[in-house]
């Protein structure tokens, strides 16, 4: 009775229960291990959980989409119509989430159309690659830019004030603007600054603040261009 339930047939050939659920459990087995490399791969602290989640279930989605369709063109035009009424909004993702999304997108595909050994060969290959370029920190920066920001008096001569202090800690240096503040009666500049290794921000900071009168200064962790 439950045989005669489950199993259909496409244009591409019968579905089976045993076929489908092989499916499943494989596309899902996968997903998981995609969304623990992710896990693994990523900063602990900012990783998404909704996103680990979203990794397992895609494959298995994708696996059964594939699979219901076969080669039946009318039944791929059916479901183009229907996924065109649907709107998808989000912000644009990190690259590397993206590339985490297709390559689950693809292990469901190779599910869908039954190929589970090279689903498992290529999804097992892609992880351990992936976690071998995030360990080995490739592409990474041996240094990081920085932003900073230092509010100075209207009499201090700004340009050559802090290279002094910029020599003896930083890499390099960019004056990238600077404006009027405190109707005038201050000055703002902001700097792209590389620090050197070991250097602490602290005696950084001291060194700058001896400068420009003990006013205002902001160092941020990361340089991002909209803040200036």
């Amino acid at each position: 009775m439950i045989e005669t339930i489950f199993n259909t047939t496409s244009a591409s050939g019968s579905i089976s229960l045993s076929s489908a659920i092989l499916t499943i459990a494989v596309s899902f087995l996968l997903g998981g291990l995609i969304s623990l490399t992710y896990m693994k791969t990523s900063n602990k602290i900012a990783y998404s959980q909704n996103f680990s989640l979203t990794l397992i279930l895609v494959p298995t989605v994708i696996a059964i989409i594939i699979l219901l369709i076969g080669s039946n063109v009318a039944r791929a035009f059916s479901l183009a119509g229907a996924f065109s009424i649907i709107r998808f909004r989000s912000a644009p993702g990190d690259p590397k989430d993206i590339a985490y999304v297709l390559l689950t997108m693809a292990t469901g595909l190779a599910c869908g159309t039954e190929l589970y050994g090279y689903a498992i060969l290529f999804t097992t290959v892609l992880c351990l690659l992936m976690a071998t370029l995030h360990f080995t920190n490739f592409g990474g920066k041996k240094f990081s830019q920085k932003l900073l920001k230092i509010i100075i008096p209207e009499d201090l001569d700004y340009e050559g004030a802090f290279d002094e202090v910029f020599e003896k800690f930083t890499i390099s240096h960019d004056l990238r603007k600077v404006k009027t503040t405190d109707l005038g009666s201050l000055y703002e500049l902001v700097y792209m600054v590389s620090l050197n290794e070991n250097v602490k921000q602290k005696e950084f900071l001291d060194a700058l603040r001896c400068r420009n009168g003990n006013l205002n200064i902001t160092l941020s962790m990361a340089a991002d261009a909209a803040e200036y």
